[in-house]
């Protein structure tokens, strides 16, 4: 029986405790307020970071973990006796990421074979592909068998955001400030979805009710699914969202996390998530 260790980052969010149970490496991403520096997860927890996006006119920086941050958890599943490695990624379009695991798996090619997969998606989207996986690796799948668990969901994961106010789209220079004030006045609440590892507008709401409706009423339209989860970046309507997808009929259980700053940096505190992977 093959032994496969699954590794992703920090952009997916995936939980300590579920990590852990799943048997997960996690690679932290860096995170820095002005002169502090911080790794995620680390030094700095979920909590603690949306205090300061609250508190704070200056809007945080991420930055992809370093090669050799890689290279040491790949280095350490051979020490460990794996025979290969999966290493599941934030979205390359949205960070260089992807590109400095890959730099490590070239370095480590002599040692311990590693298939690095670009996700090209972000959040619970990554880290859901990433629980896929590691079911597989759990189950004695060998290393090609994993990595293509991992590539065959990435067509079937949907990401989809509610962002509560355009205030950190507006000071992250995403969008000019006429039209952030033009979204307060009329009181726009975006919908984005990511679509192929890009973050896109999916629609505007009125109200939020009608945008949290709007994320449920997509995951309820897609039927029976495979894995469903929600991410919460600091929203006080949490439990809004998850009253409106009760009944929604996933073969695994719903998981519940809590958006990190990868997407938290842009969307500011009250944006909820909702990452489905479909059936094949």
């Amino acid at each position: 029986m093959a032994r496969v260790r699954v590794v992703t980052d920090r952009a997916g969010d995936l939980t300590p405790a579920l990590a852990e149970e799943r048997g997960i490496v996690v690679v932290p991403l860096s995170i820095r307020f002005g002169s502090e520096e911080f790794v995620d997860g680390a030094t700095l927890t979920p909590e603690e970071f949306w205090r300061r996006c609250k508190s704070s006119d200056i809007l945080p920086e991420t930055s992809a973990p370093s090669p050799g941050a890689f290279q040491e958890a790949f280095t350490r599943a051979a020490s460990d006796g794996y025979d290969g490695v999966v290493c599941i990624n934030l979205s390359g379009a949205l960070s260089a990421t992807y590109q400095s695991a890959q730099a490590a798996a070239d370095a480590v090619s002599d040692q311990v074979p590693v298939r690095v997969i670009d996700s090209r998606s972000v959040t619970m989207g990554q880290g859901l592909i990433a629980l896929a996986a590691a079911e597989s690796a759990a189950g004695g799948a060998s290393l090609d068998e994993v990595a293509a668990v991992a590539h065959g969901r990435i067509e079937r994961t949907q990401v989809f955001g509610a962002i509560d106010t355009l205030e950190h789209l507006e000071k992250g220079g995403r969008i000019g400030g006429a039209r952030a004030l033009l979204g307060s006045l009329l009181s726009i609440k975006p919908v984005v979805h990511v679509v192929d590892g890009v973050v896109e507008e999916e629609s505007k709401q009125r109200t939020r009710s009608r945008q949290l409706k709007y994320l449920a009423d997509k995951v309820n339209g897609m039927g029976s699914v495979e894995r469903v989860a929600v991410c919460n970046g600091a929203a006080n309507d949490l439990d809004d969202l998850l009253g409106l997808l009760d009944e929604v009929d996933a073969k695994y259980p719903l998981e519940v996390v809590n958006l990190g700053p990868v997407v938290g940096t842009h969307t500011g505190p009250g944006t909820l998530g909702v990452c489905v992977v479909t059936l094949a």
